[in-house]
C-alpha cells in the first residue's frame, strides 16, 4: 500500500509504501472504543468526596426528649433528613484507572491509523521543519496544504521550537509525540500530520 509524500507546499513529491500490519488492518471498533474508555478513565482524578452522617461535625446530643414535644423524634441535628446533614450513598475518593493490555492498545492504534488512510486523512509531508516563530507563517502553511480551519494533529519524533510557538495560538493545531500518542487524540482529529520519519517511527512502536 503507498500513499503520497507532499513537501510544504502541498506538491507530491514522491510516494512510499505503508508498512500494511499497521496501516492496511481489519479496524477493530470494539477495541478502538476499550482504549478510548481506558484514556479517558486514566484521566479521572476521582477525588470527589462528600460526608456520610458519621462524618459532618456536631450532633453528639439528642436535639431533644423523645417524648412530650408533639414532634417527629430525632437523635441527632446531622440526620441526612435536616438541612447541613450527612449525605446518603454520596460521591467518594475513588480511583478510576483502567488497565489495557499492552497488545489492545497497539491494535486500537493500528485501527485507527488504518482508517485515518482510508478516509484520507492522513498527510505524510517528507519533512516537517518550520522555519518562523510567528502564527502568520504556519497558517499559510496549512493553506498550502489545504487544511486550513481542521481539526490537525501533528505527529513528530521531536519537539521543534519553532513548531511549537508558531502553532499555540490557533485553536484546533495539536502537537503530540508520534511514540505516545494516545488512541483519543488520533481518533478526535479530522486530519493527521506526520513526516516520512514518523511514519517509520510507527512501524518500530506499533510492529
Amino acid at each position: 500500500m503507498k500513499i503520497d509524500v507532499q513537501d510544504s507546499f502541498g506538491k507530491v513529491v514522491e510516494s512510499i509504501k505503508l508498512d500494511s500490519k499497521i496501516f492496511n488492518i481489519e479496524v477493530n471498533s470494539s477495541v478502538v472504543r476499550q482504549a478510548v474508555l481506558s484514556e479517558l478513565s486514566n484521566l479521572r482524578q476521582g477525588t470527589h468526596s462528600s460526608k456520610n452522617r458519621s462524618a459532618v461535625r456536631g450532633g453528639g446530643k439528642k436535639p431533644w426528649k423523645q417524648k412530650g414535644r408533639g414532634v417527629a423524634r430525632a437523635g441527632t441535628i446531622r440526620s441526612p433528613l435536616w438541612k447541613g446533614g450527612g449525605v446518603v450513598f454520596g460521591p467518594e475518593p475513588h480511583v478510576y484507572n483502567k488497565k489495557l493490555p499492552k497488545k489492545m492498545s497497539k491494535l486500537a492504534r493500528k485501527s485507527v491509523l488504518t482508517k485515518k488512510v482510508q478516509d484520507k486523512e492522513l498527510i505524510v509531508l517528507d519533512s516537517i521543519n518550520i522555519s518562523s516563530k510567528k502564527t502568520a507563517d504556519f497558517i499559510s502553511f496549512m493553506k498550502s496544504i489545504n487544511i486550513l480551519n481542521k481539526k490537525t494533529l501533528v505527529l513528530v519524533d521531536s519537539f521543534q521550537e519553532n513548531l511549537i510557538l508558531s502553532s499555540r495560538n490557533i485553536r484546533n493545531v495539536f502537537i503530540e509525540n508520534v511514540k505516545t500518542v494516545s488512541v483519543y487524540d488520533l481518533l478526535d482529529s479530522e486530519i493527521i500530520l506526520i513526516d516520512k520519519l514518523g511514519v517509520n517511527t510507527f512501524s518500530e512502536v506499533l510492529a
